[in-house]
């Protein structure tokens, strides 16, 4: 079998990827397993040596990696190198504080004791195509600094984006089987999970994805972490600064043409402002402009996929139906999806049940804050969310109800190196990024010395 990569923008053929035989699979596991029996015993110094270089190439090539990013998937450029520049800071993260977050943590017991923290083999990670970089190193990065390796199932229609990443690890110096892509179909998967060097999975995708994939790991009794799809909440409160909250809003939404996990998709706003941040948000978003993303002053690019564009649209059209209003947008040319916003969405409505992966921002109305915080905790999702509110207080008070992995208050959702990023519910189980992160994979070994 062979995996395209195909330009979504223009439909033009970029490459095809030869899918690996099991024997050619089996040779790179094997690999991995001896990598990892050297790359354990290597110290945090020279470990992290090698990833401050990885850091240095990603930001040496980054204009480079951009157009690839946007070629293969179709975000506009500028995005792209951010999302490089973005995986450079994170290796440059784990390489500065790997030591200390591993370091041995005594108790204050009878007895001297310790926790400490031992790698395993190798992390196997099945990636999304939406952020093909970022999504690899926030995985890859403290895997690798923790003394593990690392084993990459991406996407399909990025498998440039992996083969550039492992050149870039090569060309660090890292050891041959360290970091491997791995070109393989979706019936290769349990091989590789049932594999013994394959001490855990880390999945980023959808709800369906992680399900089937969690249920591999439990068969094989192997440690999984899983960041699944979101709707998230932006909850609009009555004294909230509307021009800020549009403006961010409408960057949380179209981002990536709304192609994340933690854009904000449900705008809950309350009854006494609904009409006005409605009409700012409908100003925003109008002035942005979709085409090409290689083009100066686009703002947002074409979905990754024409069967991803597909199901939007049928999303859209549903909601229609079901009595959400068309405030903005709404056409299609292939995948190229406007800017688009619709209104007085309900909890029944298939544009507040479904995640909608794509430019499609609804607002659903809300009586107060208590009828806000109840709709935004009325979903199987539990990613992240975002309040806004000029008292400081009231915002704490109401994030603590919040039921998500993650709560920004007057700011755009995001992922940060120094913080936990994970969600509950159907958005997944367990943390990426942080120290938190870094420790999902480690075994956390207890020493009791009398």
């Amino acid at each position: 079998m062979i995996f395209k990569s195909i330009n979504p923008f223009s439909g033009e053929f970029i490459a095809e990827h030869e899918v690996l035989t099991n024997v050619q699979l089996n040779k790179k596991l094997r690999l991995a397993e001896s990598a990892f029996k050297e790359w354990r015993n290597t110290s945090f110094q020279e470990r992290a040596k090698k990833m401050k270089k990885l850091a240095d190439i990603f930001r040496e090539k980054k204009e480079d990696f951009g157009l690839l990013i946007t070629n293969e998937m179709g975000k506009i450029l500028s995005e792209g190198i951010s999302e490089v520049e973005k995986s450079a800071k994170n290796c440059d993260f784990y390489a500065e504080n790997a030591e200390k977050m591993l370091r041995d943590e005594h108790y204050d017991t009878p007895f001297k004791s310790m926790s400490v923290y031992d790698p395993m083999g190798a992390v196997f990670a099945i990636m999304p195509w939406n952020y093909p970089f970022w999504q690899v190193l926030r995985y890859a990065a403290p895997t690798i600094m923790g003394g593990n390796v690392a084993v990459l199932k991406h996407a399909p229609n990025v498998v440039g984006c992996a083969k550039a990443i492992e050149n870039a690890f090569l060309e660090a110096g890292f050891p041959e089987g360290v970091f491997q892509q791995i070109t393989i179909e979706i019936s290769q998967v349990e091989s590789v999970i049932a594999t013994d060097i394959v001490c855990g999975i880390t999945l980023t995708g959808s709800e369906m994805a992680g399900s089937s994939v969690a249920s591999l790991a439990g068969k094989h009794i192997k440690k999984s972490v899983m960041e699944l799809g979101g709707s998230d909440a932006f909850i609009i409160l009555n004294d909230a600064d509307l021009e800020k909250a549009a403006t961010v809003a409408t960057q949380s939404r179209m981002l990536n043409a709304g192609q994340a996990c933690i854009c904000a998709k449900r705008f809950i706003v309350t009854e006494k402002v609904a009409d006005e941040f409605a009409s700012l948000f409908t100003q925003k978003i109008k002035a942005l402009l979709q085409g090409n993303p290689l083009q100066s002053g686009i703002n947002m690019g074409p979905l990754a996929r024409l069967d991803l564009a597909e199901k939007l649209s049928r999303q859209l059209e549903k909601s229609l139906q079901q009595g959400a209003k068309l405030v903005l947008g709404g056409e299609r040319d292939n995948c190229n999806f406007q800017p688009t916003l619709i209104d007085f969405v309900d909890s029944n409505n298939v544009a507040f049940q479904e995640e909608t992966f794509g430019p499609l921002a609804t607002i659903i109305r809300a009586k107060d804050e208590n009828d806000a915080i109840a709709i935004a905790n009325n979903h199987r999702y539990g990613l992240a969310s975002a309040i806004w509110t000029e008292d400081r207080e009231r915002a704490y008070r109401l994030a603590r109800k919040i039921e998500a992995g993650n709560v920004f208050v007057n700011s755009l959702v995001r992922s940060d190196s120094r913080i936990p990023f994970g969600g509950i519910k159907k958005s997944g189980y367990g943390r990426e990024l942080s120290e938190i992160g870094i420790k999902e994979f480690m075994n956390i070994k207890s020493l009791i010395i009398e």
